[in-house]
């Protein structure tokens, strides 16, 4: 399915060494991405729900979330999000440092779309970005794609 518009992409993130990896990968790729950058729980929770600043933003097409935020914890988002009727069929990839056995487990049990182990390499985070983008914007078709 070919798309017209711009991709929009929500990273919540709170480390700006990240969030300018993600951003450079994201110039450098193939598609025409939307990335909008908030850096804690509290600020996505407003910023799904477009509570101001964010009233006139674009809805996210794919959330990418870090667990570990301030103020609010990213399990405590992601469990926001899939309780939402608006907000569930968003997929939500949980691109985090944490390989811990639990936290993989109460993201799947959260319905998280899929869980990401965030590598400290340089490179292998720049490569983690780009396969996000092959996978979920050039073979997945993702629900706000088809209204």
């Amino acid at each position: 399915m070919k798309n017209s518009r711009p991709v929009n992409i929500l990273l919540i993130e709170d480390n700006p060494g990240d969030v300018r990896l993600a951003q450079e990968a994201f110039k450098e790729g193939n598609l025409d991405v939307n990335l909008d950058v908030v850096m804690d729980g509290l600020e996505a929770l407003r910023f799904l729900h477009k509570n101001p600043p964010y009233q006139y933003t674009n809805s996210p097409d794919l959330i990418l979330l870090d667990l570990n935020l301030p103020k609010k914890d990213g399990r405590e988002v992601l469990g926001e999000i899939k309780r939402d009727p608006d907000l569930r069929c968003i997929p939500v990839v949980v691109l985090t440092t944490s390989s811990a056995e639990q936290d993989i487990l109460n993201s799947y049990n959260l319905h998280v779309t899929c869980y990401i182990n965030k590598p400290v390499d340089f490179d292998k985070f720049f490569d983690i970005i780009q396969r996000i983008e092959e996978f979920w914007l050039q073979t997945a078709i993702l629900p706000t794609m088809i209204r």
